[in-house]
């Protein structure tokens, strides 16, 4: 065998083994035991100490010099396994299992304190995550801010810089929206009622299938917040039920589906290897966020989700479409990131962004967390926050370790709305199928541009691609301008 064989059949089993952890982390979320968090803790430490090892395998190194590819697709994998390779060589493998028996525990630890409202149970654990992730962002800086280093694991070659600029230009403007949208004369009305959970459920299922999510080789799980889970031929969701806010449910399983179906959409040719998967969580959220608001939330598709709803709940107090449209957009204060509307979704994530990047700099500590957090909200949404399950305590991000990550949902957004100028381009009657409650012609655009690639090509390259032109955040901008004008009769 050629030294790029014998790589890449050594990445395939290791590929392999890390499904097999991500499907524990998926169990811990939906139907493991609560007594068995401790012991589920030493799996995970004990999974990923051989996945460590198999990663920082020195062969892999000696594979990586001998190795010549000959196509697109082989440099691309070596691309990938050679960035692993020297990122995972940098961190102790103590450290490595040291991470994933603690955040494991404190997932456990969250979920109940958000349970009680009881931030200080959660306190120790969380300082224990953000310690561990310190070292680890020490380890892998070489000079860099050590911000730079964690959020490289989520979106290659961003920087905490250029998303600090892009969020500072994107502010204004939707602050500005925003005040404008508050303050206006007309509001769309409020969806009210009981909405029971099976009938919820099963309309859930049917907009799953809407948006092209394959059952065959996915499932529908409920979990506390909603996620997706998998690649290739394994690829699971969950989503949340409130009786009382139907929307909640429904936009969460579009929103996942967008993540599922990117996995699943991925060449077959790439499975278990280093491309294999998405090229970024940016880039992942792109999708996810343009299924759910660009499509899900758009008039055609909202026009048909009115006659469903009506007809599973008996009616929904709501006049007709057009008023539906408007109170699935509707824009009011609240404090859940996963429930805001499209204009201040993006002034969440930016809180959280600075909280986190203070936290990782030491500029902030773990045990003043809850203060910085209410007090910045308060400024932000001018409103005070009256629990922690709506504050510090309602992501479990933070819990798991995932510094670095929350910028990428804006990132999403912004590359979503790239997206959604070139799919309107090139599919002048890009809404005929939605309003029959079919995306396929839509969803086929983001798989033939953009999802069969994986990760062959960079972050950046992937969004430039598919879209013709480099990422810029004025799509989204004037897209947010144009619908909340509208819907609100500015």
């Amino acid at each position: 065998m050629s030294a790029l064989a014998e790589l890449m059949a050594y990445q395939r089993e290791t590929e392999a083994l890390a499904q097999v952890a991500g499907r524990l982390g998926w169990d811990q979320e939906t139907v493991m035991p609560r007594g068995a968090a401790e012991q589920r803790s030493a799996e995970m430490a004990a999974m990923e100490g051989v996945l460590h090892a198999r990663r920082t395998d020195p062969r892999i190194g000696d594979w990586l010099a001998a190795a010549t590819p000959e196509t697109e697709v082989e440099a691309a994998n070596l691309r990938e396994i050679a960035r692993s390779y020297a990122r995972n060589t940098k961190v102790p493998a103590r450290l490595a299992a040291e991470l994933a028996r603690v955040t494991s525990l404190a997932q456990g630890r969250w979920a109940e304190a958000r349970a009680a409202e009881d931030v200080p149970a959660f306190l120790p654990v969380l300082e224990e995550v953000v310690a561990l992730r310190r070292e680890e962002a020490e380890a892998l800086a070489d000079g860099r801010p050590l911000y730079d280093a964690l959020l490289d694991d989520y979106e290659p070659g961003a920087t905490e810089a250029e998303i600090a600029a892009l969020f500072d230009r994107m502010r204004p403007r939707l602050v500005a929206l925003r005040d404008r949208v508050l303050g206006a004369d007309y509001a769309p009305p409020a969806l009210a009622g009981t909405f029971p959970r099976d009938a919820q459920l099963a309309l859930s299922r049917d907009l799953a299938l809407a948006f092209q999510y394959d059952l065959d080789i996915g499932r529908i799980d409920l979990a506390v917040h909603p996620f997706s889970s998998g690649s290739g031929r394994d690829v699971r969701i969950t989503t949340r039920v409130a009786e009382d806010d139907p929307f909640n449910c429904f936009y969460s399983t579009i929103h996942e589906v967008g993540h599922a179906t990117y996995e699943q959409g991925v060449d077959p040719a790439h499975l278990l290897t280093p491309i294999g998967r998405g090229a970024s969580m940016g880039v992942h959220e792109s999708q996810s966020r343009i299924y759910e608001n660009q499509l899900g939330r758009g008039r055609a598709f909202t026009g048909w989700l009115f006659q469903r709803m009506g007809a599973a709940f008996g009616g929904l107090g709501i006049d007709d479409a057009d008023a539906f449209y408007g109170a699935v957009n509707r824009v009011r204060p609240g404090y859940i990131r996963t429930e805001a509307d499209e204009i201040q979704y993006n002034l969440h994530v930016m809180l959280r962004f600075d909280l986190e990047r203070d936290l990782i700099a030491g500029r902030l500590e773990a045990s003043d967390l809850e203060e910085a957090w209410n007090t910045r909200f308060k400024a932000d949404f001018g409103v005070a926050v009256d629990k922690p399950s709506n504050g510090l305590l309602q992501d479990v991000h933070w819990s798991v370790g995932l510094f670095g990550y929350f910028p990428t949902y804006s990132l999403g957004n912004v590359y979503a709305g790239c997206l959604f100028d070139a799919l309107k381009r090139d599919l002048p009657d890009w809404e005929d199928g939605l309003t029959r409650g079919d995306a396929s012609a839509c969803t086929g655009w983001l798989r033939e541009r953009l999802q069969r690639h994986g990760a062959l090509r960079g972050p950046r390259e992937t969004i430039e691609a598919a879209c013709g032109a480099a990422p810029k955040e004025a799509p989204l901008l004037d897209y947010l301008d144009a619908k909340f004008t509208e819907i609100y009769r500015l």
